[in-house]
């Protein structure tokens, strides 16, 4: 039943209140954002690109890296650009269209990187307890088909809820998401009508994609752990377990943000916290893969240096031809 509105009166554009208690500090804030997000996509185009163009890398880990980096490129982008217009602009207002938009996007991004995170955790187990096997069971044909299923699994099942915030009344005295983007709880609770029912099905959806996910990941790790016991070098176990380490932050820190925030029932009452919490998930995890999984790997340090090498290359024997050419010709 809606409450207090109609159709005809239902908000057109939104207002995104942002940080709260900026207190003077929107200026340093922006600046440390916009340093962190060039370094995102920096980090993850360095993967892309290296992964895309060195057959050292063209193997089932870096396959699965190089789709994760271009999750976080989309996702980073599909919040932060956004947010830190508003931080050096006086109109904080963005449109129904575009704030729908960037709901879809946003979980459906993130759904996809769920998936692919307890992906690459059953890849890493299976080239460390099974390495005879492997090349049989992670082919070409099999990664490419799986990486599929991951971004389809993050595409469709999102599209329901967000053709049913779409059809929501959302009444215009009080269309202000308490937020620096349209997430799910904020959003919701601007309703003029009830939303129960929906909320429980983005509890149903978060749950199953984040809960199966978590549980699929722990015990691939919980595997590698057992193997890596088993190394008789104590040497090869510190370098393993620094490994593991690392990953399992990162995996902590995503898997333990997106708990907190969407396997609630209720989505539209936690709305105070949210925003410290999703700064986590927008902008420490997407700047930490890429050093955690990738950039720190020695394989992907060469491949980086000969390609740099190659670019460097290139643009020397560009320059010379073009000073010889400038010679013959005096142009």
């Amino acid at each position: 039943m809606v409450l207090g509105c109609n159709q005809s009166n239902s908000a057109t554009e939104f207002i995104l209140a942002g940080f709260p208690n900026l207190n003077g500090t929107r200026v340093e804030l922006f600046s440390v954002f916009l340093l962190v997000y060039l370094l995102t996509l920096t980090g993850n185009v360095l993967i892309v690109g290296v992964v895309g163009v060195d057959t050292r890398l063209q193997t089932p880990m870096y396959f699965f890296l190089g789709n994760l980096s271009c999750l976080e490129i989309l996702l980073t982008s599909v919040i932060i650009p956004k947010m830190l217009n508003n931080f050096l602009s006086r109109q904080y207002t963005i449109s129904f269209a575009a704030c729908v938009t960037q709901f879809y996007f946003y979980f459906c991004l993130g759904a996809s990187e769920f998936l692919l995170l307890a992906v690459m955790s059953v890849d890493r187990y299976l080239a460390i307890c099974h390495p005879l096997r492997y090349p049989l069971l992670m082919s070409g044909a099999v990664c490419f088909r799986v990486a599929l299923a991951c971004w389809m699994g993050g595409l469709l099942p999102v599209l329901g809820p967000t053709v049913a915030v779409a059809l929501l009344p959302f009444c215009k005295q009080s269309a202000v998401v308490q937020h620096f983007f349209c997430d799910s709880g904020p959003l919701l609770r601007l309703a003029c009508t009830s939303t129960e029912k929906l909320e429980k099905t983005d509890f149903a959806l978060a749950s199953l994609v984040i809960v199966s996910s978590l549980v699929t990941t722990a015990a691939s790790y919980g595997h590698i752990i057992r193997a890596v016991l088993r190394i008789p070098s104590v040497s090869g176990r510190q370098k393993a377990f620094s490994t593991c380490t690392s990953h399992l932050m990162v995996v902590t820190l995503f898997y333990g943000s997106a708990i907190f925030l969407y396997v609630r029932p209720s989505q539209s009452g936690s709305v105070e916290s949210n925003w410290s919490v999703t700064v986590i998930t927008t902008f420490v995890t997407p700047l930490l893969n890429p050093f955690i999984y990738a950039l720190r790997n020695e394989g992907v340090q060469e491949a980086l240096k000969d390609m740099f090498r190659k670019i460097a290359m290139e643009s020397f024997g560009n320059l010379s031809l073009a000073k010889t050419f400038h010679k013959k010709t005096g142009r």
